[in-house]
């Protein structure tokens, strides 16, 4: 099934422009399916043929039942067998009609309006709305509903509606059945429904009088006045205390260019809120304790370089000096965890080239000689990867370089510019992690699986146990003398977890 954008784009010949008028709508049109207590269809006329329509979207309300089991999305339409749209485009005027519905609703009608979208004076398509009638009578509350979408439906066919800079709330957005309350255009209480009376006792405020200006009541109508004032959209959100927030949202009302009212839409998020400062104060743990976790780390590399100092043996510095290296690229992981608030929010995913770079620092500030520097490039994408990906990804990189710089360059050799570059891929459904150096290379009988070295050891471990994937190791490109080595390392992206053996770390 192809996208409403898609389906604009290939079958109505839509445009930039239109697209982005079209999406407008579909940001706010659910508000009018609500309030009319039915369904709403977009159509427009086909690119190829001017005789029929094709719908571009459609959205369910809910605060009624759909008269559509399956979705609508891309279906074509005559003009014949949609004589109320045909005639909203055609006119430029605003259908209205009770139908005889389909077989599926026997003895059953539905009230349909057609209104022309209009953007700067130019329909691009149709709103359809369609509800069920004849069943009942409409409870007032229906009618108030019932009303106010009409009164919408006119300002999109005016033009006005939805209005440009009426930006939606990030979340918590009052819908119709969590309040409602109409004011004219002096502000004054016009209706007030149940639950937006609830609404504003929860705020500790009096019942609006019907007739009386809404600041009567008690409450800060600034939001109400800014909406009028500047005939947009405007939300506020109002607070009692730390444990109760209601947000509150005015939508003008505007009748031949003229304000005629408007009513406010209110919505209980105490309980959103709570969990927001629940989730802030989550978050803040995660972080310290990855702070926490890097600086003992820290202390433990210390009293290992403390040690390292007291013996005598250089084999036994050295064997220490890797195992600092190795802890501070755990480390490293943390502390960029610690650091960066878009891992706390995705779940400890680590962008892996802000984990690499400081890794790189780390061999070269502790292994390369000053006399022969070596040059480092990283390249790659920006993937965030899992905490059980990227600490054993960052102990597995830090053994790599150090065997670069101690097998491939080793002491004494000559190489002029020795470089080595990392790069970090995705490539379909895996992540690839080449290492490539212009070094002495590792020997054309090299086999990585039969190497018995601690180091290379350690990486084909963590590979194939904690990434689930494998690792290449072969001689460069590079002249006889110096040809290099092209290491690759490849793991699943979406690897399950739960089949992997405890994180380094954990």
């Amino acid at each position: 099934m192809a996208s409403p954008i898609d389906l604009a784009r290939r079958v109505a010949g839509f445009g930039d422009d239109e697209l982005e008028h079209m999406m407008r709508l579909f940001r706010t049109w659910s508000l009018i399916a609500d309030l009319n207590l039915g369904d709403a269809l977009f159509l427009a006329p086909t690119a190829q043929s001017d005789d029929h329509f094709v719908v571009l979207g459609n959205v369910r309300a809910n605060t009624a039942p759909t008269l559509y089991e399956d979705d609508p999305l891309g279906d074509s339409h005559a003009w014949v067998n949609r004589p109320h749209v045909s005639a909203a485009w055609r006119t430029g005027e605003i259908q209205r009609a009770r139908v005889t519905l389909g077989p599926h609703f026997p003895d059953g009608k539905a009230d349909i309006v057609a209104a022309p979208y209009r953007v700067e004076g130019r329909a691009i398509g149709v709103l359809l709305l369609e509800r069920r009638s004849g069943v009942r009578e409409l409870f007032q509350l229906e009618q108030t509903y019932v009303s106010l979408a009409d009164r919408l439906v006119q300002m999109v066919a005016d033009g006005v509606f939805p209005f440009v800079d009426g930006a939606e709330p990030q979340y918590g957005a009052p819908r119709v059945g969590d309040g409602l309350l109409v004011l004219d255009a002096e502000r004054r209480v016009a209706f007030l429904s149940p639950n937006a009376v609830s609404a504003l006792h929860r705020l500790g405020l009096q019942r609006p009088t019907i007739g009386r200006l809404l600041s009567d009541s008690g409450l800060d109508d600034s939001f109400v006045r800014t909406a009028h004032a500047v005939r947009t959209v405007v939300t506020q959100e109002l607070d009692r205390g730390m444990d109760v927030t209601v947000t509150s949202r005015c939508i003008p009302l505007i009748e031949s260019e003229k304000l005629k009212g408007s009513f406010v839409l209110f919505r209980d998020i105490s309980e959103l809120k709570r969990r927001d400062r629940m989730l802030v104060s989550k978050d803040a743990t995660i972080r310290e304790i990855h702070h926490r976790v890097k600086n003992n780390l820290q202390t433990i590399s210390s009293l290992l370089r403390v040690q390292a100092r007291r013996l005598e043996s250089q084999e036994s510095k050295d064997a220490l000096a890797e195992s600092v290296r190795r802890i501070a690229a755990i480390a490293i992981v943390h502390e960029t965890l610690a650091n960066d608030a878009d891992a706390l929010a995705s779940g400890d995913d680590a962008p892996f080239l802000d984990v690499a770079k400081p890794l790189i620092r780390l061999i070269e500030e502790g292994l390369q000689s000053p006399d022969h520097p070596i040059s480092f490039t990283l390249e790659g994408d920006a993937e965030r990867l899992p905490l059980v990906r990227s600490m054993p990804l960052a102990v597995v990189l830090t053994e790599l370089l150090q065997n670069v710089v101690d097998h491939g360059f080793p002491r004494g050799s000559d190489i002029a510019d020795p470089t080595v570059s990392i790069s970090f891929r995705v490539v379909g459904d895996e992540v690839v992690v080449t290492v490539v150096d212009n070094g002495v290379g590792p020997g054309v009988d090299f086999d990585i699986d039969e190497s018995a070295g601690l180091g290379l050891t350690l990486v084909k471990t963590f590979v194939s146990t904690e990434l689930a994937g494998t690792i290449t190791m072969r001689v460069g490109d590079g002249p006889a003398a110096n040809p290099g080595a092209i290491t690759s390392i490849r793991f699943p992206r979406d690897w399950d977890d739960r089949v992997a053996g405890p994180a380094v770390g954990s």
